[in-house]
């Protein structure tokens, strides 16, 4: 495929293979974009944000609903491509396209909701006679800089609230999986979006995205990624608007009076989705002592179950992970928690790119394991106490993104609520449960600003204040 800049397809003769992480076959080629390429396709931008910017809501919302609908017949297509290039199974790759088709969709709801707010001048002293309202308008250039996970949906969710909120918008795809991005810029340039009003730049993320981060043209940042890389973002891009999706390491609290065959299954659910690949995905399990060896019964053959191998082939239920260094790092933190006293209860073997579903029991909260950001297929057991201890726990991480409790104590459940730091809260849940309606962030290092087109769209207008004299 080519990339988008300019306002027209563009190829290079310097080209990256997107290959499929389970047997390393060369899917497509894309080219390899430099800093030139990024400062090229701002120019154009300058002036497709000045369209965007006077185009109607109603307009941008009609852009938005017809790319919906071709999202909708090209589902089959869109589900299989991030299949393909990310290595999750075919009926999750599916889910994934229904999910970002949900997700423009409701950015087309949300350009024509976008308000001001009548301020009551009245109300402050001097202020008689006076009338204030705000308008928000949008930021100019929003960059979208996107992660391998989802290579669809997390597009989704920055470039649709940028086009409703009248931007226009520059992708960074991750370098692994540019496709399913590049599938989206052609379905939104025949939905109707002015060519010049959106780019998509592939290759390596150093060069590219320091030019990005650094440009005085673009507005706004929104990055999904890891913690460290965030950071550099954070520094590098003086001032102007940034949201930032980081990492996290979610925690699950099961209390005695838990349906464990519930939590069991949301777990497995829970850990095992995406091959563990998932911001959100439970990692650090904290069950209380007098259900901790019922739950590990319960959890056990569930992860046990799961079948790994091609993820496009019928009856995978996990496929690989997206490089074999990271199936390597993941076997590389199991093996450190063994060998500092966890138990294997089951799974840690790897096959290349491919790392069983694991489980460990009797984790340390100092073990990495449980300390940092797995980012893939192992949960880590550990005996509390109580909900207090289990709150502590909870507690003891940089992480703040998604955290879970399993009880039937509208009390305990409360306290949760109202004293584990987490951006996202769920009771009789897993972790890894998110809805487009929903304000979406983190707390602490998993990061600043929320996703949501409502919410995003906030992220990415300025507000203005008009005070008439009278």
């Amino acid at each position: 495929m080519r990339m988008f800049l300019g306002g027209q397809w563009q190829d290079r003769s310097s080209r990256i293979d997107v290959t499929n992480p389970y047997d390393g076959a060369v899917i497509d080629t894309v080219p390899k974009a430099t800093a030139a390429d990024v400062d090229a396709a701002l120019s154009t931008l300058v002036e497709g944000a000045k369209v965007m910017r006077n185009m109607p809501a109603y307009d941008r919302s009609a852009i938005l609903r017809r790319a919906a609908g071709l999202m909708l017949a090209r589902e089959q297509d869109l589900g299989r491509t991030i299949s393909a290039e990310e290595g999750k199974i075919l009926s999750e790759g599916l889910f994934e396209a229904s999910r970002a088709r949900e997700t423009i969709d409701v950015s087309a709801d949300e350009a024509r909701r976008i308000t001001s707010e009548v301020v009551p001048l009245d109300a402050a002293p001097g202020g008689k006679g006076k009338f204030g309202f705000t308008l928000r308008v949008p930021c100019g250039i929003v960059a979208a800089i996107t992660p391998f996970n989802f290579p669809l949906n997390l597009v989704a969710h920055k470039v649709g609230p940028a086009i409703a909120a009248g931007n226009a918008v520059v992708i960074k795809p991750a370098s692994d999986t540019p496709l399913s991005a590049l599938k989206l810029v052609e379905i939104l340039l025949e939905a109707g979006l002015p060519p010049e009003a959106i780019a998509c730049v592939t290759g390596g993320g150093g060069e590219i995205g320091n030019a990005l981060c650094t440009d005085r043209r673009v507005r706004k940042i929104s990055f999904t990624g890891s913690y460290e890389i965030g950071d550099a973002i954070c520094r590098m891009a003086g001032v102007k608007r940034v949201t930032m999706e980081l990492g996290s390491n979610s925690p699950v609290i099961v209390l005695d009076d838990a349906d464990l065959e519930k939590a069991a299954n949301l777990v497995a659910v829970s850990g095992f989705s995406n091959a563990g690949q998932v911001c959100i995905s439970a990692q650090r399990i904290l069950v209380t002592t007098g259900v901790y060896g019922d739950f590990l019964d319960a959890l056990k053959p569930r992860v046990a179950a799961l079948k790994t191998g091609d993820q496009l082939a019928e009856g995978t239920k996990m496929g690989p992970m997206i490089r074999e260094r990271d199936a390597l790092r993941v076997e590389s933190w199991v093996n450190e928690a063994v060998g500092a006293g966890a138990k294997l209860v089951t799974g840690g073997q790897r096959r290349g790119t491919i790392y069983e579903p694991t489980i460990l029991a009797n984790v340390s909260s100092a073990m990495r394991i449980s300390c940092d950001e797995l980012f893939g297929p192992a949960v880590a057991v550990t005996c509390v106490d109580g909900i207090d201890e289990a709150i502590r726990l909870a507690n003891s991480t940089n992480y703040g993104l998604s955290a879970s409790i399993f009880t039937q104590d509208i009390d305990r459940a409360l306290k949760f609520a109202r004293e584990v730091d987490s951006g996202n809260l769920h009771i009789n849940w897993g972790t890894q449960w998110r809805a487009d309606l929903m304000p979406y962030g983190g707390l602490k290092d998993s990061g600043l600003g929320k996703e949501g087109p409502h919410y995003a769209i906030r992220e990415m207008t300025e507000e203005k204040m008009v005070v008439i004299h009278g």
